[in-house]
């Protein structure tokens, strides 16, 4: 990974977005300041529509801020064009959606493998990387399965696979359990947790359950557009 151990992996300053419908101005993000230090998971809680996907969508280089400045892994990113930030996306940040959104006609293995197809590894070392991430999330046996063939936390763990494929400095979590039961999240969060610390790797788990935060090093708040420790 390229974050060194003494800078944060993310560095989001003043951070503004704002949308423009029709003859009104739509704050989605008021000058949101959030640091995360390498090796950090931070759960970003707040209600629908407060900005959490928002903001996660900028750090992850989806979206562009109004204003402010975006740091990642040491990368200002802020004015990147369109091939950079495709090219960010695809080496320096893994995304795991809520909807989790495997490819439902390639295997779990052609799942992780189709990221390499687009990143920094192909061939061997593609398929090498695919299997150790596999056997390491408990899913050596299900290689060959189908995303319909598995339950929801395989397909979880498939998309935590598939986000560490290319070693990226910061991994965002949309509502990772939100499908999931209790016990079930309580399962996924630990894996999500553990991984994140063996690896060094830094992470933001958006989510709207309180209960998830424990399984966090650090809670920030987020209630429209406004960051709050």
């Amino acid at each position: 990974m390229s974050t060194a151990a003494q800078q944060p992996t993310l560095v989001m300053s003043d951070i503004r977005k704002v949308y423009q419908v029709g003859d009104t101005e739509v704050v989605a993000l008021d000058h949101a300041e959030l640091t995360v230090e390498a090796d950090e998971i931070v759960a970003l809680v707040g209600p629908s529509g407060s900005g959490k996907t928002t903001l996660c969508s900028i750090a992850g280089g989806i979206l562009s801020a109004s204003a402010g400045s975006v740091v990642v892994g040491g990368e200002e990113i802020t004015h990147y064009g369109n091939k950079q930030l495709t090219k960010f996306r695809q080496n320096q940040v893994g995304f795991v959606f809520q909807a989790v959104n495997l490819v439902p006609f390639l295997t779990a293995r052609e799942n992780l493998l189709v990221v390499d197809e687009m990143g920094r590894r192909e061939g061997r070392p593609a398929r090498d990387r695919a299997d150790r991430l596999l056997a390491e999330l408990g899913l050596d046996d299900r290689s060959r399965n189908l995303p319909g063939q598995l339950s929801g936390g395989q397909k979880q763990r498939v998309a935590i696979g598939r986000a560490l494929m290319n070693e990226p400095d910061l991994v965002l979590f949309d509502e990772p359990t939100s499908a999931l039961d209790t016990e079930l999240g309580a399962q996924v969060m630990e894996l999500i947790r553990a991984e994140m610390k063996a690896r060094g790797t830094s992470a933001i788990v958006v989510t709207h359950d309180e209960r998830i935060t424990e399984y966090c090093d650090r809670t920030v708040h987020i209630v429209d557009g406004v960051l709050t420790a």
